[in-house]
């Protein structure tokens, strides 16, 4: 099989939502206009039911097949949220709102879910439940979780989870994915030191925070090289350093923030010790107070091996064997969809979005010519995992 012929003939109404999309973002759980066109669609295209408002502005539109004997409930994720992004790329449907743009592509990704419903609503070719779930939220506010904290799963009864997000540099609408971990654990630390000032011409009568803060910034960064296994992934990125108020002051208090992505668990939990003891370490060493501050981000995105045989099969249905990756490289990135997949198994996999800008970039966009395989694959995954008999 191919794409769908009744869904590239739809290519350029696709393009046209994805396009107002665009043109309209709205950041974090912000969504008023975006989840309201997404409700309005999914009413329009006749789903069994939408219900507006899960995770605060999440949206879930339920498509029943034309049997449900087999009992079967697959959910299939989009997010929506855009980024706080000045655009830079002049195109008829840039962004209408300054600072505001959709620089990572979940506009085309809630089209192309948007997409799929409209054609599983009409065709109904699939003995089973298609739960499709609109997200806010993901780029840092955990809108996966705040849907699941108000009842996603359960109350959807949603059996196994699948979502997917574009990515430049691998061809326009080839599929990527990999066995086990797909994109990292996202956390942010800090340190917060607190000495005592003094002039600077005096150093003997400081606790200096800076020297402390120099001192601390070198042991974290053998952390990596010297205790993680050189075949294990993990990023520890200290990125601000703040401290003073003069040149001739020395300060009281110091702050360092930054990063920890890994991509196992264990590894993880031994850098957040290690993170721990290096701070009370240094608060010993210079009688001086050195808080370790942790927030747990985003886990580890785990795809589950049967559901990536299962979609890979898909894809190859969809776009052929060659152009199906089942073991690309993994990204430090972070992903919210990680929630998802902690509650249910399921599956996280690429589109190749091209030759274009990266994602987070403000010349970014996302390639329309997409569309038509990532709705065709989302339509297939339902009527191959829930086939009529």
């Amino acid at each position: 099989m191919a794409i769908i012929n009744r869904v590239a003939a739809r290519q350029d109404e696709f393009a046209a939502w994805r396009r107002d999309l665009h043109a309209h973002p709205e950041l974090g759980y912000d969504l008023v206009r975006t989840a309201a066109t997404v409700a309005e669609k999914l009413r329009s295209f006749g789903c069994d039911d939408v219900v507006s408002g899960i995770g605060r502005s999440g949206v879930v539109g339920v498509i029943r097949g034309r049997q449900t004997s087999s009992g079967r409930v697959i959910g299939i994720r989009a997010d929506m949220d855009a980024l706080p992004i000045q655009e830079l790329v002049d195109h008829p449907y840039k962004s209408r709102h300054d600072g505001r743009m959709h620089a990572c592509g979940h506009d085309g990704h809630t089209t192309m879910l948007l997409g799929a419903a409209a054609h599983l609503a009409e065709t109904r070719n699939f003995d089973g439940t298609v739960v499709v779930i609109f997200q806010p939220a993901e780029e840092g506010g955990a809108g996966a979780k705040a849907m699941i904290d108000d009842g996603l799963m359960d109350r959807f009864g949603i059996q196994e989870v699948y979502g997917m997000h574009n990515m430049p540099g691998i061809p326009a609408g080839r599929f990527a994915m990999r066995y086990g971990p797909i994109m990292a654990a996202a956390d942010r630390i800090a340190f917060r030191i607190t000495g005592n000032g003094a002039h600077a011409a005096k150093p003997h009568l400081s606790i200096d925070p800076v020297m402390i803060g120099c001192q601390l910034h070198s042991a974290v960064q053998s952390i990596v090289s010297r205790n993680v296994d050189p075949l294990d992934n993990a990023v520890v990125s200290l990125t601000q350093f703040n401290a003073g108020t003069a040149f001739n002051i020395i300060p009281q208090t110091a702050e360092i923030r930054g990063t920890v992505r890994t991509l196992r668990e264990a590894t993880r939990a031994m850098i957040f010790q290690r993170l721990s003891d290096i701070a009370a370490a240094l608060s010993r060493q210079h009688a001086a107070s050195v808080e370790f501050v942790l927030e747990e981000g985003y886990p580890v995105t785990v795809s589950h091996d049967a559901n990536i045989d299962f979609i890979a099969s898909v894809a190859r249905d969809v776009v052929g064997e060659a152009a199906v990756d089942v073991a690309v490289a993994p990204m430090m990135g972070g992903e919210d969809f990680s929630f998802m997949l902690r509650e249910r198994p399921g599956a996280f996999i690429w589109v190749g979005n091209g030759d274009s800008a990266g994602l987070h970039h403000p010349c970014y966009d996302f390639d329309d010519s997409v569309l038509p395989a990532g709705v065709s694959l989302w339509v297939r995954l339902a009527e191959m995992r829930m086939p009529t008999r």
